[in-house]
Protein backbone atom coordinates (compact mmCIF):
# COMPACT_ATOMS: atom_id res chain seq x y z
CA UNK A 1 0.00 0.00 0.00
CA UNK A 2 0.98 3.50 -1.05
CA UNK A 3 0.78 6.98 -1.50
CA UNK A 4 1.19 7.51 -5.32
CA UNK A 5 0.10 9.91 -8.32
CA UNK A 6 0.19 8.64 -11.69
CA UNK A 7 -0.45 11.26 -14.41
CA UNK A 8 0.33 12.69 -17.86
CA UNK A 9 0.84 16.42 -18.69
CA UNK A 10 2.08 18.52 -21.13
CA UNK A 11 5.82 17.96 -20.31
CA UNK A 12 4.76 13.84 -21.12
CA UNK A 13 1.77 14.27 -23.59
CA UNK A 14 0.48 16.53 -26.27
CA UNK A 15 -2.51 18.17 -26.34
CA UNK A 16 -4.42 15.74 -28.76
CA UNK A 17 -3.48 13.03 -26.50
CA UNK A 18 -4.28 15.09 -22.87
CA UNK A 19 -7.89 16.36 -24.33
CA UNK A 20 -9.25 12.63 -24.45
CA UNK A 21 -9.01 12.13 -21.26
CA UNK A 22 -10.01 14.98 -20.02
CA UNK A 23 -12.36 15.22 -17.42
CA UNK A 24 -15.33 18.12 -16.40
CA UNK A 25 -15.45 19.50 -13.24
CA UNK A 26 -18.97 18.16 -12.86
CA UNK A 27 -17.84 14.88 -13.56
CA UNK A 28 -14.54 14.40 -11.62
CA UNK A 29 -16.16 12.68 -8.38
CA UNK A 30 -17.74 9.92 -10.17
CA UNK A 31 -15.31 8.80 -12.44
CA UNK A 32 -12.95 9.09 -9.68
CA UNK A 33 -15.10 6.60 -7.56
CA UNK A 34 -14.83 4.29 -10.76
CA UNK A 35 -11.48 4.67 -10.77
CA UNK A 36 -11.27 3.61 -6.56
CA UNK A 37 -13.52 0.90 -7.10
CA UNK A 38 -11.87 -0.31 -10.40
CA UNK A 39 -8.38 -0.27 -8.87
CA UNK A 40 -9.04 -1.17 -5.37
CA UNK A 41 -8.00 1.93 -3.79
CA UNK A 42 -8.44 3.39 -0.27
CA UNK A 43 -8.25 7.52 -1.37
CA UNK A 44 -8.71 9.01 -4.70
CA UNK A 45 -8.42 12.45 -6.24
CA UNK A 46 -8.69 12.95 -9.73
CA UNK A 47 -7.16 16.23 -10.74
CA UNK A 48 -7.55 17.21 -14.72
CA UNK A 49 -6.40 20.78 -16.19
CA UNK A 50 -5.86 21.48 -19.57
CA UNK A 51 -2.01 20.82 -18.95
CA UNK A 52 -2.53 17.58 -16.62
CA UNK A 53 -4.48 14.53 -15.94
CA UNK A 54 -3.38 12.79 -12.67
CA UNK A 55 -4.63 10.48 -10.06
CA UNK A 56 -3.89 11.04 -6.46
CA UNK A 57 -4.37 7.79 -4.43
CA UNK A 58 -3.57 5.51 -1.53
CA UNK A 59 -3.61 1.98 -1.94
CA UNK A 60 -1.58 -0.84 -4.15
CA UNK A 61 1.01 0.63 -6.35
CA UNK A 62 0.31 0.10 -9.96
CA UNK A 63 3.91 -0.31 -10.29
CA UNK A 64 4.57 -0.55 -14.41
CA UNK A 65 0.67 -0.55 -15.15
CA UNK A 66 -0.05 2.85 -14.15
CA UNK A 67 -1.36 3.50 -17.82
CA UNK A 68 -3.96 1.11 -17.10
CA UNK A 69 -5.63 3.62 -14.42
CA UNK A 70 -6.59 5.97 -16.91
CA UNK A 71 -8.96 3.26 -18.64
CA UNK A 72 -11.56 4.58 -16.24
CA UNK A 73 -11.06 7.52 -17.83
CA UNK A 74 -12.16 7.15 -21.30
CA UNK A 75 -14.08 4.28 -23.33
CA UNK A 76 -11.61 4.60 -25.80
CA UNK A 77 -8.25 2.29 -24.65
CA UNK A 78 -5.64 4.30 -25.28
CA UNK A 79 -1.55 3.21 -25.67
CA UNK A 80 -0.59 5.82 -22.66
CA UNK A 81 2.51 3.95 -21.54
CA UNK A 82 4.96 5.94 -22.69
CA UNK A 83 3.30 9.28 -21.28
CA UNK A 84 2.45 7.99 -18.53
CA UNK A 85 4.66 8.90 -15.26
CA UNK A 86 3.98 7.36 -11.20
CA UNK A 87 5.36 8.77 -8.03
CA UNK A 88 5.44 7.34 -4.70
CA UNK A 89 5.27 7.92 -1.12
CA UNK A 90 7.67 11.19 -0.89
CA UNK A 91 8.55 11.81 -4.29
CA UNK A 92 4.28 11.33 -4.31
CA UNK A 93 4.35 14.30 -1.88
CA UNK A 94 7.09 16.58 -3.65
CA UNK A 95 5.17 16.52 -6.77
CA UNK A 96 1.92 17.66 -5.00
CA UNK A 97 3.59 20.09 -3.70
CA UNK A 98 4.88 21.42 -7.09
CA UNK A 99 1.69 20.75 -8.88
CA UNK A 100 -0.47 22.86 -6.11
CA UNK A 101 2.45 25.54 -6.25
CA UNK A 102 2.38 25.89 -9.71
CA UNK A 103 6.17 24.84 -10.37
CA UNK A 104 5.17 22.36 -12.68
CA UNK A 105 3.34 24.42 -14.68
CA UNK A 106 3.56 25.63 -18.56
CA UNK A 107 3.41 28.99 -17.21
CA UNK A 108 6.28 28.60 -13.54
CA UNK A 109 4.17 30.09 -11.17
CA UNK A 110 0.94 29.98 -12.19
CA UNK A 111 -1.94 31.06 -9.82
CA UNK A 112 -4.78 29.38 -11.35
CA UNK A 113 -3.36 25.54 -10.60
CA UNK A 114 -3.97 25.87 -7.11
CA UNK A 115 -7.74 26.87 -7.18
CA UNK A 116 -7.64 23.52 -9.39
CA UNK A 117 -6.10 21.79 -7.17
CA UNK A 118 -8.21 22.68 -4.00
CA UNK A 119 -11.57 22.26 -6.23
CA UNK A 120 -10.52 18.85 -7.00
CA UNK A 121 -9.28 17.92 -3.47
CA UNK A 122 -12.92 19.14 -1.87
CA UNK A 123 -15.21 17.46 -5.00
CA UNK A 124 -13.01 14.41 -3.71
CA UNK A 125 -13.62 14.84 -0.55
CA UNK A 126 -17.04 15.32 -0.17
CA UNK A 127 -17.55 12.62 -1.82
CA UNK A 128 -16.13 10.76 0.70
CA UNK A 129 -12.92 9.53 -1.53
CA UNK A 130 -10.33 10.75 1.02
CA UNK A 131 -9.46 10.00 4.23
CA UNK A 132 -6.71 10.76 6.77
CA UNK A 133 -3.67 10.08 4.09
CA UNK A 134 -4.95 12.83 1.01
CA UNK A 135 -6.68 14.98 3.31
CA UNK A 136 -3.19 15.62 4.87
CA UNK A 137 -1.30 15.78 2.08
CA UNK A 138 -3.56 17.91 0.18
CA UNK A 139 -4.47 20.36 3.20
CA UNK A 140 -0.57 20.72 3.40
CA UNK A 141 -0.13 20.85 -0.34
CA UNK A 142 -2.24 24.03 -0.23
CA UNK A 143 -0.93 25.34 2.79
CA UNK A 144 2.27 24.79 1.10
CA UNK A 145 1.37 26.64 -2.12
CA UNK A 146 -0.10 29.78 -0.15
CA UNK A 147 3.42 29.75 1.73
CA UNK A 148 5.43 30.28 -1.51
CA UNK A 149 3.08 33.00 -2.87
CA UNK A 150 3.99 34.86 0.27
CA UNK A 151 8.05 34.50 0.47
CA UNK A 152 8.55 34.51 -3.39
CA UNK A 153 8.35 36.66 -6.31
CA UNK A 154 7.71 33.56 -8.70
CA UNK A 155 4.02 34.49 -9.41
CA UNK A 156 5.17 37.90 -11.13
CA UNK A 157 4.24 38.26 -14.80
CA UNK A 158 2.52 36.40 -16.80
CA UNK A 159 1.34 33.99 -14.04
CA UNK A 160 -1.80 32.04 -16.23
CA UNK A 161 -2.32 30.18 -19.40
CA UNK A 162 -4.98 33.21 -19.72
CA UNK A 163 -2.39 35.89 -19.09
CA UNK A 164 -0.07 34.09 -21.74
CA UNK A 165 -2.62 34.46 -24.14
CA UNK A 166 -2.95 37.64 -24.12
CA UNK A 167 1.03 38.42 -23.91
CA UNK A 168 0.90 36.33 -27.49
CA UNK A 169 -1.62 38.31 -28.85
CA UNK A 170 0.71 41.35 -27.23
CA UNK A 171 3.47 39.83 -29.59
CA UNK A 172 1.61 39.42 -32.41
CA UNK A 173 0.69 43.06 -32.58
CA UNK A 174 3.89 44.47 -31.49
CA UNK A 175 2.62 45.10 -27.87
CA UNK A 176 -0.08 47.58 -29.25
CA UNK A 177 -3.85 46.14 -28.94
CA UNK A 178 -5.65 49.72 -29.14
CA UNK A 179 -6.65 49.17 -32.74
CA UNK A 180 -7.81 45.54 -31.98
CA UNK A 181 -11.59 43.78 -31.66
CA UNK A 182 -10.81 40.76 -29.62
CA UNK A 183 -13.48 37.99 -28.94
CA UNK A 184 -13.13 35.88 -26.35
CA UNK A 185 -15.16 32.42 -26.50
CA UNK A 186 -16.38 31.52 -22.91
CA UNK A 187 -16.82 33.16 -19.40
CA UNK A 188 -15.35 30.73 -17.26
CA UNK A 189 -12.47 31.17 -15.03
CA UNK A 190 -10.16 31.16 -18.01
CA UNK A 191 -12.24 33.11 -20.12
CA UNK A 192 -12.51 36.10 -17.23
CA UNK A 193 -8.35 36.01 -16.81
CA UNK A 194 -7.92 36.85 -20.65
CA UNK A 195 -11.21 39.55 -20.82
CA UNK A 196 -9.50 41.09 -17.57
CA UNK A 197 -5.91 40.92 -19.49
CA UNK A 198 -7.41 42.86 -22.56
CA UNK A 199 -9.06 45.44 -21.15
CA UNK A 200 -5.82 45.77 -18.97
CA UNK A 201 -3.70 45.96 -21.85
CA UNK A 202 -6.40 48.46 -23.49
CA UNK A 203 -7.79 46.50 -26.59
CA UNK A 204 -10.33 48.74 -28.64
CA UNK A 205 -13.33 46.47 -28.43
CA UNK A 206 -14.39 43.17 -26.06
CA UNK A 207 -17.19 40.99 -27.27
CA UNK A 208 -17.95 37.90 -24.83
CA UNK A 209 -19.50 35.18 -26.00
CA UNK A 210 -21.32 32.20 -23.77
CA UNK A 211 -23.58 29.36 -23.87
CA UNK A 212 -25.44 31.11 -20.74
CA UNK A 213 -26.10 34.93 -22.41
CA UNK A 214 -26.39 36.38 -18.65
CA UNK A 215 -22.93 34.89 -17.37
CA UNK A 216 -21.58 36.65 -20.58
CA UNK A 217 -23.36 39.86 -20.00
CA UNK A 218 -22.08 39.55 -16.93
CA UNK A 219 -18.24 39.61 -17.43
CA UNK A 220 -18.75 41.79 -20.48
CA UNK A 221 -21.16 45.30 -18.18
CA UNK A 222 -18.16 44.61 -16.10
CA UNK A 223 -15.02 45.50 -18.72
CA UNK A 224 -16.87 47.75 -20.49
CA UNK A 225 -17.53 44.89 -23.34
CA UNK A 226 -20.21 43.55 -25.15
CA UNK A 227 -21.69 40.48 -25.09
CA UNK A 228 -22.45 37.89 -27.70
CA UNK A 229 -25.18 35.32 -28.09
CA UNK A 230 -23.78 32.25 -28.91
CA UNK A 231 -25.94 31.77 -31.94
CA UNK A 232 -24.62 35.30 -33.47
CA UNK A 233 -20.79 33.68 -32.54
CA UNK A 234 -19.95 33.20 -36.35
CA UNK A 235 -21.16 36.48 -37.57
CA UNK A 236 -19.41 38.57 -34.52
CA UNK A 237 -16.20 36.67 -35.70
CA UNK A 238 -16.03 38.29 -39.04
CA UNK A 239 -15.36 41.98 -37.24
CA UNK A 240 -12.78 40.40 -34.68
CA UNK A 241 -9.26 40.12 -35.13
CA UNK A 242 -8.31 37.96 -32.26
CA UNK A 243 -10.73 34.99 -31.25
CA UNK A 244 -9.48 33.40 -28.12
CA UNK A 245 -11.38 30.10 -27.06
CA UNK A 246 -11.70 28.39 -23.71
CA UNK A 247 -15.34 26.66 -23.16
CA UNK A 248 -15.54 23.32 -21.45
CA UNK A 249 -17.44 21.80 -24.44
CA UNK A 250 -16.07 17.80 -25.14
CA UNK A 251 -16.02 18.69 -28.72
CA UNK A 252 -14.84 21.56 -31.33
CA UNK A 253 -17.47 24.41 -31.40
CA UNK A 254 -15.52 26.05 -34.44
CA UNK A 255 -15.08 23.87 -37.61
CA UNK A 256 -12.98 24.16 -40.65
CA UNK A 257 -16.26 25.35 -42.64
CA UNK A 258 -17.29 27.78 -40.36
CA UNK A 259 -13.92 29.31 -40.18
CA UNK A 260 -13.80 29.16 -44.04
CA UNK A 261 -17.70 30.76 -44.27
CA UNK A 262 -15.96 33.70 -41.45
CA UNK A 263 -12.92 34.30 -43.55
CA UNK A 264 -15.03 34.73 -47.09
CA UNK A 265 -17.58 37.46 -45.16
CA UNK A 266 -14.35 39.43 -43.87
CA UNK A 267 -12.89 39.33 -47.46
CA UNK A 268 -9.77 36.89 -46.29
CA UNK A 269 -8.85 39.83 -43.52
CA UNK A 270 -6.04 37.74 -40.97
CA UNK A 271 -7.65 36.32 -38.42
CA UNK A 272 -5.85 35.24 -35.07
CA UNK A 273 -7.00 32.13 -32.84
CA UNK A 274 -5.76 31.50 -29.55
CA UNK A 275 -7.24 27.91 -28.61
CA UNK A 276 -6.38 27.55 -24.89
CA UNK A 277 -9.55 24.37 -24.38
CA UNK A 278 -8.96 21.05 -23.56
CA UNK A 279 -10.09 19.47 -25.54
CA UNK A 280 -9.72 22.03 -27.94
CA UNK A 281 -12.37 24.13 -29.30
CA UNK A 282 -11.12 24.29 -32.74
CA UNK A 283 -10.62 22.13 -35.68
CA UNK A 284 -7.12 21.80 -35.96
CA UNK A 285 -7.47 22.08 -39.72
CA UNK A 286 -8.34 25.79 -39.88
CA UNK A 287 -4.57 26.23 -39.64
CA UNK A 288 -4.52 25.23 -43.23
CA UNK A 289 -6.55 28.41 -44.43
CA UNK A 290 -4.90 31.53 -45.75
CA UNK A 291 -4.61 34.41 -43.41
CA UNK A 292 -5.53 32.17 -40.10
CA UNK A 293 -3.40 32.19 -37.65
CA UNK A 294 -4.38 29.10 -35.02
CA UNK A 295 -2.28 28.88 -31.68
CA UNK A 296 -3.29 25.72 -29.34
CA UNK A 297 -2.42 25.37 -25.53
CA UNK A 298 0.71 23.75 -26.55
CA UNK A 299 2.10 26.96 -28.60
CA UNK A 300 2.23 28.97 -25.95
CA UNK A 301 5.26 27.50 -24.38
CA UNK A 302 7.45 30.03 -26.95
CA UNK A 303 6.11 32.93 -24.63
CA UNK A 304 6.30 30.78 -21.49
CA UNK A 305 10.40 29.88 -21.91
CA UNK A 306 10.84 33.99 -21.72
CA UNK A 307 8.97 34.04 -18.23
CA UNK A 308 11.12 31.21 -16.88
CA UNK A 309 14.32 33.00 -17.21
CA UNK A 310 12.71 35.68 -15.09
CA UNK A 311 11.61 33.45 -12.32
CA UNK A 312 14.40 30.73 -12.01
CA UNK A 313 16.22 32.70 -8.94
CA UNK A 314 12.98 32.05 -7.11
CA UNK A 315 13.08 28.35 -7.67
CA UNK A 316 15.63 27.67 -5.11
CA UNK A 317 13.35 29.48 -2.42
CA UNK A 318 10.33 27.47 -3.91
CA UNK A 319 12.05 24.21 -3.71
CA UNK A 320 13.32 24.80 -0.53
CA UNK A 321 9.89 25.30 0.94
CA UNK A 322 8.71 21.94 -0.64
CA UNK A 323 11.12 20.15 1.32
CA UNK A 324 10.69 21.37 4.18
CA UNK A 325 6.75 21.06 4.44
CA UNK A 326 7.37 17.59 2.66
CA UNK A 327 9.13 16.75 5.70
CA UNK A 328 7.26 17.86 8.13
CA UNK A 329 4.56 16.14 7.46
CA UNK A 330 5.82 12.75 6.84
CA UNK A 331 6.03 11.88 10.18
CA UNK A 332 1.98 12.71 10.81
CA UNK A 333 1.13 10.12 8.20
CA UNK A 334 3.45 7.53 9.20
CA UNK A 335 2.08 8.61 12.91
CA UNK A 336 -1.30 8.43 11.93
CA UNK A 337 0.05 4.86 10.52
CA UNK A 338 1.39 3.41 13.92
CA UNK A 339 -2.23 4.87 15.36
CA UNK A 340 -4.25 2.61 13.02
CA UNK A 341 -2.08 -0.54 13.24
CA UNK A 342 -1.98 -0.31 17.02
CA UNK A 343 -5.91 0.05 17.21
CA UNK A 344 -6.18 -2.69 14.34
CA UNK A 345 -3.84 -5.29 16.67
CA UNK A 346 -5.79 -4.38 19.36
CA UNK A 347 -9.01 -5.81 17.39
CA UNK A 348 -6.89 -8.69 16.57
CA UNK A 349 -6.36 -7.19 13.03
CA UNK A 350 -3.08 -7.67 10.87
CA UNK A 351 -1.35 -4.47 10.80
CA UNK A 352 -0.95 -2.33 7.69
CA UNK A 353 2.25 -1.62 5.67
CA UNK A 354 3.00 2.02 5.55
CA UNK A 355 0.94 4.39 3.92
CA UNK A 356 -2.12 2.20 3.85
CA UNK A 357 -4.96 3.91 5.05
CA UNK A 358 -7.99 2.58 7.47
CA UNK A 359 -9.91 -0.07 6.27
CA UNK A 360 -7.87 -1.18 3.45
CA UNK A 361 -6.36 -4.85 2.88
CA UNK A 362 -2.48 -5.86 3.00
Amino acid sequence: MKLFVAGLSFKTAPVELREQLAVTPSKASCIACRVRLGARLAEVVLLSTCNRVEIYAAGPSPGADADRLFNFLTTKPLNLRRHVYLHENTAALRHLFNVASGLDSLVIGETEITGQVKQAYEAAHAAGLTAAVLNRAFQKALQTAKKIRAHTSIGRGATSVGSVAVELAEKIFRHDLSKQTVIIIGAGQMGEMCVRHFAKKGAKSILVSNRAFDRAQQLATEFSGRAIRFDNLLSAMTEADIVVSSTGCPRTILSRADIEAIMRARRNRPLFLIDIAVPRDIDADVQQLDNVYLYNIDDLEMVVRENVRLREQELAVCHALIEASAAAVLPKLHFYQELTNAADARRGVQPQPDWAPRGATA
